[in-house]
């Protein structure tokens, strides 16, 4: 697990090195971007990830000590945590998609750029506002929110997986495999899971809080 860990920080850490990069360029592109996104939403995520993280600790506790109840619990309320995280993500981007903020929409790919219409999506008027303040370009505006939707799209695809390693562990549970002597799939998928939310705490300064959104 450790290993695989290690190559997911090499995966993860090329995104994050091409983010930094061309947030260096474009930074006013990438300050308007951020203040486009919904903070509170990001805040809320943020602490879900938290709580998912300290039941996840309570599993591996609870399965180290055989307790197989408290284990099941304290699964499926990471499970739980987990569905809710992806619930808010998933009203974001139905609120980008509204707000016609996701890059290439229209798939008409030639003409890159954003089509804001106020009429249909109200908050698209309060994005362009915002762009208007920073004085950024369309185009680097489109360029943050490409890599938004890259990095935080892989990252939900790695809760998803999550979310279903918590399911085999919970049948697993149910059948009474796991007992005091006998635990690490708990205790190595925690480190998954960990390693997933630790990824999230990266990701909401770096999209949400630039340039003074604190």
């Amino acid at each position: 697990m450790w290993l695989f860990l290690s190559t997911e920080i090499l995966f993860f850490g090329g995104m994050f090195a091409g983010y930094t990069v061309y947030r260096n360029i474009h930074l006013a592109g990438f300050v308007a971007g951020s203040h486009i996104l919904n903070i509170k939403l990001g805040a809320t995520n943020t602490a879900v990830l938290i709580g998912s993280s300290l039941t996840m600790a309570l599993a591996v506790h609870a399965a180290q000590r055989g307790k197989r109840t408290a284990l099941m619990t304290f699964l499926v309320l990471t499970m739980l945590l987990g569905l809710i995280f992806l619930g808010i993500k998933y009203k974001e981007y139905h609120d980008k998609y509204m707000e016609q903020l996701i890059p290439c929409q229209s798939l008409g790919c030639s003409n890159v750029g954003f089509k804001f219409d106020p009429q249909n999506a109200p908050e698209s008027k309060e994005a362009m506002e915002s762009i208007e303040k920073f004085r950024a370009p369309l185009p680097e505006v489109e360029l943050f929110f490409c890599f938004y939707f890259a990095m935080t799209g892989m990252h939900a695809v790695h809760m998803i997986i999550g979310i279903g390693i918590m399911s085999f562990l919970l049948m697993m549970a149910v059948r009474g495999k796991f007992e005091r002597g006998y635990y690490s799939p708990v205790e190595i998928s925690g480190l998954y899971w960990h390693f997933v939310d630790i990824v999230w705490i990266f990701l909401f300064p770096l999209l949400y809080l630039i340039g003074g959104r604190y």
